[in-house]
């Protein structure tokens, strides 16, 4: 039998040729509290299979792209088939008006600001949203919403779970990542602490105006850690729009599109 029931193909998936890669071959792919929450999330529906699956696609290199934007993820995985799965994976983005009470919240404490900076969430982030009424990780799979366009009644297939733990992955690096996928970009987000923190600090103790001490208030710059952001395919653009019923020799046209936008992604990194 193969490994699903409902595909009459081969059972191991048709290798990619620059696909995205857990950087994590062994034990688990979440290393933060914040990731590791995510993740939690997803295995509350007990289809160990099909996560086991899935961890094998993201470690082996399976999803041809994947990209992020504000409460959606766009991505690509090749299966056993030759047409690549579609893949979405969404969430609900908060208001502005929910974020600036957030906001508010977090100019309160200086270390929150410190934390972000150092590429961190604080550990009783969670606190802040709660007491604006929200929830900032899913305690729910309700809370997600996944389609995938292989024939798997089952959610999450194999597919949407390659491209959890490739989030996973890239919420590990770079915690700013889940921010915007609840609708606050990192620039937006501490531009806009800087200002709430500028309104509402006291003055220093020598009693000089805050307006006169600006340069210094903040004191010696926290190092931003290193990090290794998600690596976002050069053609992952297609994946995003609806597919053109247009075909050129039984090929879909952008199949024939992707080499041409790869091209000219490794013409500019040379």
């Amino acid at each position: 039998m193969t490994e699903d029931w409902w595909d009459d193909g081969p059972s191991v998936p048709i290798p990619v040729d620059g696909g995205l890669k857990a950087r994590s071959q062994r034990g688990e792919i979440a290393r933060t509290w914040w990731s590791r929450r995510f993740i939690a999330t997803l295995e509350q529906l007990g289809l160990s299979g099909r996560l086991s699956s899935g961890k094998r696609y993201a470690r082996a290199g399976q999803v041809v792209s994947m990209s992020l934007s504000t409460s959606i993820v766009v991505a690509q995985v090749q299966g056993t088939r030759p047409e690549p799965y579609r893949v979405r994976v969404g969430i609900r983005a908060f208001s502005a008006t929910e974020w600036d009470e957030v906001e508010r919240a977090f100019a309160g404490q200086a270390l929150y600001l410190a934390k972000l900076l150092a590429g961190e969430l604080p550990e009783d982030v969670e606190d802040v949203f709660e007491q604006a009424g929200l929830r900032l990780f899913p305690v729910s799979p309700r809370e997600l919403t996944m389609d995938c366009s292989c024939p798997d009644w089952q959610v999450p297939c194999k597919h949407l779970a390659a491209i959890c733990y490739l989030l996973a992955e890239s919420f590990d690096a770079d915690p700013f990542e889940f921010l915007a996928w609840r609708g606050r970009g990192r620039q937006e987000l501490l531009d806009n602490l800087r200002r709430l923190r500028a309104h509402t600090a006291e003055p220093v103790d020598d009693g000089e105006p805050l307006a006169d001490v600006l340069d210094t208030f903040w004191g010696a710059a926290v190092p931003a850690p290193t990090t290794h952001p998600a690596r976002v395919a050069p053609d992952a653009l297609l994946d995003q729009l609806v597919p053109p019923s247009l075909a050129v020799r039984g090929k879909p046209i952008v199949e024939w599109l992707r080499p041409a936008y790869r091209a000219m992604a490794d013409e500019e990194e040379a």
